[in-house]
């Protein structure tokens, strides 16, 4: 290792990577970035497949100051990162999977940014090799993306630019108590606590890749770990945001993408103990972050189900889910007198437990094939325009009728 300080330090957190980890490392080697202003760290957590002898015949050769350590399996992936994170010496640090592997301009694009918008984490252009990868928040590159209004909070995994001295002062490490979404809780307080996020759309800086064998961290575990993860996103955005707009929107991340999925239709199949005790555990997060402004942000499917969640209704879950699954479409409803548009899911109209709130078009829509908008809401001026209208039109016909005919 060089005594000078690097601009980045790779840290890599590697089990069982073969053959993945060649193209990995070859791809660190690529860099436009000069050998001289990186380093890798390299753990490798206890793997058998021959990826810490690799990892240090790589070093032995590479022109990127190296090092590798080997311990014992940890069980998941904090606790490499957390050994690279300790040994990391560069201004910024960037955690890269073993599995994946950079675009060659990757690390000179993002500390370039970096540098230039003074910002604490730098998200770089991630697209999917042989699997799905978010999309939406790649639109533009930004020097410094609002958290609130942009779509950065749905890309909470921990492959991005962070710059060292945060995490230092900050303390911050990634949590090895939880076995999944570890990573969404570092990049979220990362967001929350640092001095604004850059995003680098314009070239693609990261291929995430899907391994054949199936083995991904992300697609393992029980639903009690996606519970935990929810738990603890939850709690950390409560506890630096107050209540309102703000709060709504970050909250829109670990409702949908975390627990939402917990009431799929695939719940349908669940055996009666497993639906009740998702409810069970879903209850005191409806109770304590649930609220009518997140509501809003929601589609209708989207919201109904967690209605149905905070109201403790199984029953009425069971049945929209049940529609979902049958693939019906619901219809299109206007209502009421300023025209509100409803989709007319399970139970609409009944109105007992579920109010027509929680039907209500409030974001755009796609069912089936249709594109379904939200209608533009009136003005209070207006509605009354449009009431004094009607009123007079009444009036008019009243006036008109013939004398006697409105007896009996």
């Amino acid at each position: 290792m060089t005594t000078s300080k690097p601009d980045v330090s790779i840290v890599i957190g590697a089990y069982e990577a073969m053959p993945y980890l060649i193209r990995c490392l070859e791809s660190v080697e690529a860099q436009t970035l000069p050998a001289g202003r990186m380093e890798i760290i390299a753990v490798d957590d206890g793997s058998t497949d021959g990826t810490g002898e690799y990892l240090e015949e790589f070093a032995a050769r590479t022109a990127v100051p190296m090092r590798v350590v080997r311990q014992e399996n940890s069980g998941g992936p904090s606790g490499p990162r957390n050994v690279g994170l300790g040994l990391a010496r560069g201004r910024y640090v960037f955690f890269l999977d073993a599995d994946d592997y950079f675009g060659e301009e990757a690390l000179e694009r993002m500390v370039s940014m970096g540098d230039r918008a003074g910002t604490d984490v730098v998200l770089g252009k991630v697209v999917g090799v042989n699997r799905g990868a978010a999309k939406s928040m790649w639109k533009e590159t930004v020097e410094r993306a609002d958290l609130y209004s942009s779509n950065i909070k749905f890309t909470l995994s921990a492959q991005k630019l962070f710059r060292r001295e945060l995490l230092v002062r900050l303390g911050m490490t990634f949590d090895e108590g939880l076995k999944t979404g570890e990573d969404a809780l570092f990049t979220m307080e990362a967001y929350l606590r640092g001095s604004g996020v850059s995003v680098v759309a314009d070239y693609t800086c990261y291929y995430l890749v899907g391994r054949d064998d199936g083995k991904h961290v992300t697609k393992s575990g029980s639903y009690l770990l996606r519970f935990d993860s929810a738990r603890a996103l939850m709690g950390l955005i409560a506890a630096h945001v107050p209540p309102g707009p703000r709060r709504d929107a970050l909250m829109v991340r670990p409702f949908v993408i975390t627990l939402l999925p917990q009431f799929g239709p695939a719940l349908l199949r669940q055996s009666e103990a497993v639906r009740e005790k998702k409810m069970r555990l879903a209850a005191p997060l409806l109770d304590a972050y649930w609220s009518a402004g997140l509501a809003r942000r929601l589609k209708v499917h989207e919201r109904l189900r967690l209605a149905c969640v905070s109201k403790g209704r199984l029953d009425l879950l069971l049945d929209v889910l049940q529609f979902m699954r049958d693939k019906e479409e619901p219809k299109a409803v206007r209502k009421g007198a300023r025209g509100r548009l409803y989709l007319a899911y399970p139970h609409f109209g009944e109105g007992a437990v579920l109010p027509d709130a929680a039907y209500e078009v409030t974001v755009t829509e796609r069912i089936g094939g249709r594109r379904i908008d939200v209608p533009e809401r009136q003005s209070t001026a207006a509605f009354l325009r449009r009431l004094a209208r009607k009123v007079r039109r009444t009036a008019r016909a009243v006036l008109h009728v013939p004398r006697g005919a409105h007896k009996v």
